[in-house]
C-alpha cells in the first residue's frame, strides 16, 4: 500500500513528457484523413444548403436525397480529394503549429501553460491555418461541391487541379484566398475554443493531463473530443456562411454579389433574416463534433504510443 502511494505521489509530480511537435503533427495529419474518408458527404450537404437561396431543399434528409437521386451517390463524395487532402494538411500545421506557440507562450519559471496561454496557442493556430491551408482548398472544394451533376463535359470545373488552375486564369491568384477574413475569424476562435475545451475534458473526465504517460482509451478521447468540438459551430455559425457564400462566387463571371465580410453579413440579414446567417448548423454539428471525435481517437493514439516509448525509454 505504501508502495503504490509513493507510486502516485511519483507520478503526480513527474515532469510532463514532452511531445515534439513532429509527432502532434503526424498525428493531425493521420486524423483528419480518417475523418474526410467518414464524414465528406455531410460536408457535401452543408455546403448544398448554405448555397442555397431559393429554398430548393427543405432540409438536411431532403437535401441528400436530392442530391443521391438527381446526381447519384458518388455525388457525395464531391470535392473528397480537395477535401481529404485539406483536412490532412490542416492537422498536420494546426497540431504542429499549436504545439511550438504553447511552448513558447509557458511560463519560464514553472514550465506550465496559462489558460490565456492555451487560447492564445490555439488562435495562432487557426490563423495559420486559415491562411496557408484552408482557404484555397476551400474554395476549390465549394466551387466543385456547388456545382451540379456529373457529366464532366457540362461542368466547368473537372476536378480539384482544373478548378485551382481556371480560378488562378480568370481570377488570379487571389482568388483562391476569396473569403480570407471570415476564415480567418471561424478557424481562429474554433481553435482557440477547441484546444482549451479539449484539455478541460480530458482533466475533468479522465483526470488526464498532457504530458503524464496516461494513455486515453479510443472512446474516451471520442467523447473529450466530441464535446470540445460543439462549441464552436455555434459561435462561429456567420462567419462559415460567410465564408461559403464570399468562397462561391466566382468573379470572371462578374456575379460579385458581395463585397466582402461585412457587406456579406449585411446582405444575408437584410435580404434572408437572422436566422440566415446559421445556415447549414444543423450539418455543422453532425459533422464538426463527430470529425473531433474521430481526429482525436486517432491523435491520442499516436501521441500516447510515443508517450509510451518515451516512458520505455527513460525508464520512467
Amino acid at each position: 500500500m505504501a508502495a503504490a502511494a509513493e507510486q502516485r505521489r511519483d507520478t503526480s509530480t513527474r515532469t510532463p513528457i514532452p511531445i515534439p511537435p513532429y509527432v502532434r503533427a503526424l498525428s493531425g495529419s493521420l486524423g483528419g484523413t480518417v475523418e474526410a474518408c467518414c464524414l465528406q458527404p455531410i460536408d457535401v450537404i452543408k455546403t448544398r444548403l448554405q448555397l442555397d437561396r431559393t429554398r430548393a431543399y427543405r432540409g438536411i434528409a431532403h437535401c441528400g436525397s436530392t442530391v443521391v437521386r438527381t446526381e447519384g451517390v458518388r455525388a457525395l463524395w464531391k470535392g473528397l480529394t480537395p477535401f481529404a487532402t485539406h483536412l490532412t494538411l490542416k492537422y498536420a500545421l494546426r497540431m504542429g503549429s499549436n504545439s511550438l506557440l504553447q511552448s513558447a507562450l509557458k511560463d519560464a519559471d514553472t514550465g506550465n501553460l496559462s489558460n490565456r496561454g492555451r487560447l492564445a496557442a490555439g488562435f495562432g493556430a487557426g490563423v495559420l491555418e486559415a491562411l496557408v491551408i484552408v482557404t484555397p482548398f476551400e474554395v476549390v472544394k465549394i466551387r466543385l461541391q456547388q456545382q451540379k451533376g456529373m457529366s464532366l463535359g457540362l461542368l466547368k470545373y473537372k476536378g480539384p487541379i482544373h478548378c485551382a488552375r481556371t480560378i488562378i486564369r480568370e481570377e488570379g491568384i487571389f482568388g483562391l484566398w476569396a473569403g480570407a477574413a471570415p476564415t480567418v475569424m471561424r478557424n481562429g476562435t474554433n481553435q482557440a475554443a477547441m484546444f482549451t475545451a479539449k484539455n478541460a475534458f480530458d482533466v475533468v473526465l479522465w483526470k488526464k493531463h498532457e504530458g503524464d504517460g496516461k494513455v486515453l482509451h479510443p472512446w474516451q478521447s471520442m467523447i473529450s473530443g466530441f464535446l470540445a468540438g460543439t462549441a464552436g459551430p455555434i459561435c462561429t455559425g456567420p462567419f462559415d456562411v460567410v465564408k461559403t457564400r464570399l468562397m462561391a462566387q466566382s468573379r470572371s463571371a462578374g456575379d460579385v454579389k458581395y463585397k466582402g465580410m461585412v457587406h456579406a453579413i449585411r446582405t444575408i440579414y437584410a435580404e434572408e433574416g437572422l436566422l440566415a446567417l446559421w445556415k447549414g448548423l444543423l450539418p455543422r454539428l453532425m459533422r464538426i463534433p463527430p470529425g473531433q471525435a474521430i481526429m482525436w481517437a486517432v491523435a491520442d493514439q499516436v501521441i500516447g504510443l510515443y508517450e509510451r516509448q518515451y516512458v520505455k525509454t527513460h525508464h520512467l
